[in-house]
C-alpha cells in the first residue's frame, strides 16, 4: 500500500459516507416528513439541521472536499493516467455540484429557516415559510445527492483500475 493508495481509500470511504448520507436523506426523510403539518416539518427541519452540524458530519462533508483534491494530486503522473482523471472529474463534480451547492443553497435555506420562529407563529405564516423553503431545498438537495453519486462511482472506478 503506497500513501496515494491510502488517501484513495480514506477519500472513497468519506465520498461513500457522504453520498450515502444525502441518498438516504432523500429515502427516506424527506417523504416521512413531508407527511408532518406545517409547524411540525419546520420545527424537525429546525431540529435536524442543528443537530448534522457535529463533527462526524463536518468530517465527511469538509473531509471529502479537501482529500478529492488532494487524491487528485497524489495520482497525476506523466502521462497522466485514467484514474488521475476520473479523480479530477470527481473533485470537481463533488466541489461544485455537492460542496457547492449546499454552501451556497442548502445553507442558507437552513440559516433562513433556523431564524423562524416557530412559537407564536400564524398558520398562515409557517404554511408561507414552508413553502419558501420545501421546494428549493429539496430540488438543491437532489442535485447534490447526484452529484455526490456520481462522484463516488467515479472515485470507485479509480480505486479498481490498475493504472
Amino acid at each position: 500500500m503506497t500513501l496515494s493508495n491510502i488517501v484513495l481509500a480514506v477519500t472513497a470511504t468519506l465520498m461513500a459516507l457522504i453520498a450515502g448520507l444525502f441518498y438516504a436523506w432523500s429515502c427516506s426523510v424527506i417523504p416521512g416528513i413531508g407527511r408532518l403539518p406545517d409547524r411540525e416539518y419546520l420545527a424537525a427541519i429546525q431540529a435536524m439541521n442543528r443537530a448534522i452540524l457535529n463533527p462526524v458530519f463536518f468530517l465527511s462533508f469538509i473531509g471529502t472536499a479537501l482529500l478529492l483534491p488532494c487524491c487528485s494530486y497524489l495520482h497525476y503522473s506523466q502521462p497522466a493516467s485514467a484514474s488521475f482523471w476520473l479523480l479530477v472529474a470527481a473533485t470537481l463534480i463533488y466541489i461544485v455540484g455537492g460542496f457547492g451547492l449546499t454552501m451556497v443553497g442548502n445553507v442558507p435555506l437552513n440559516n433562513g429557516l433556523d431564524a423562524f420562529s416557530i412559537n407564536g407563529a400564524t398558520p398562515e405564516a409557517l404554511a408561507a415559510q414552508r413553502l419558501k423553503f420545501e421546494g428549493p431545498w429539496n430540488s438543491l438537495h437532489t442535485v447534490r445527492t447526484i452529484a455526490c453519486i456520481v462522484s463516488l462511482v467515479l472515485v470507485v472506478i479509480a480505486c479498481i483500475r490498475k493504472s
